[in-house]
């Protein structure tokens, strides 16, 4: 498979992703955080805004690979 047709695959893919998540984040964030304090919440919000990157690292290493024969 050629580095395009990764690229591709895993753009579609992030941004299947990061649609989902930022979806069950709301869900969660409506439900449980608004009786939180001022502080939870910004820590809340900390942290699931960057948590969506680390199950999607093992993906973009797989993107950036070289192609077999640029190896």
């Amino acid at each position: 498979m050629t580095r395009r047709t990764r690229k591709f695959i895993g753009a579609v893919a992030i941004l299947t992703f990061v649609c989902a998540y930022a979806l069950v984040v709301m869900a969660l964030a409506q439900g449980r955080v608004q009786e939180a304090s001022k502080l939870w919440q910004g820590i809340f919000y900390a942290v699931t805004g960057m948590a969506w990157i680390l199950p999607l690292m093992p993906l973009i290493k797989w993107m950036e690979r070289p192609d077999p024969e640029d190896a």
